[in-house]
């Protein structure tokens, strides 16, 4: 029997984005815990640790210069700016584990997400969204974390960054965000069934390509 061109047992790549505050980070935090199979990406930033926080875990903390040097060797399959911080997915960090047969799942903006969909084209792109500008706000300022400028900054990008949606292949409204994670989980186990990622496990069984 021989293989079927095109036909991979690689893991898809999920990517996530968001405006600051719509819950992106806590859907993708608890996705991972239904799903044995999907990795989340750790990305490296340039920011400051926030309390509770945990290098490696939530985030690879480097200085600029790491930052920068890494960027020099093009060790990432993407990176952006934001908020004035950099932030950036590895390479090796989604290869290693695709080529091992696990999805990816990344959490990152519209920036990294755009680069992705010119190198990632098999990859499922999903937009968060809340449910208006005024829950949103409400949102960041019950946070308690940030300045009013700094809410001001994050509430117009989100004015920049929603219209990007047009350009994901789902979009959820986290209202409310039990309902906001069944709808992620569905997209998740509808996307496990797709003809082209089912044929790598079922070809052998059912001598499909013979």
């Amino acid at each position: 029997m021989s293989s079927e061109p095109g036909i991979s047992p690689r893991g898809t790549l999920f990517v996530v984005s968001a405006p600051s505050g719509t819950g992106k980070t806590t859907l993708c935090k608890r996705i991972v815990d239904i799903f044995p199979n999907l990795r989340q990406s750790v990305s490296f930033t340039t920011r400051a640790m926030r309390p509770g926080e945990r290098d490696g875990v939530d985030y690879f903390f480097v200085s600029p210069q790491t930052f920068a040097d890494m960027v020099a060797a093009k060790a990432f399959a993407e990176w952006a700016e934001v908020h004035g911080n950099r932030y950036g997915t590895a390479i090796k960090t989604l290869e290693d584990w695709r080529n091992a047969g696990c999805d990816v799942l990344l959490d990152i903006d519209i920036q990294g997400a755009a680069q992705l969909r010119k190198t990632y084209d098999q990859g499922v792109f999903v937009f968060i969204l809340p449910p208006d500008l005024v829950e949103l706000r409400r949102r960041l300022e019950g946070r308690g974390t940030d300045a009013p400028e700094v809410i001001e900054r994050r509430i117009a990008n989100a004015r920049r960054e929603i219209p990007e949606c047009v350009h994901y292949d789902y979009l959820i409204v986290n209202d409310d965000f039990e309902q906001a994670l069944n709808r992620l989980t569905s997209i998740i186990t509808a996307e496990g069934c797709r003809t082209a990622r089912m044929l790598p496990t079922l070809a052998k069984t059912f001598d499909l390509f013979r």
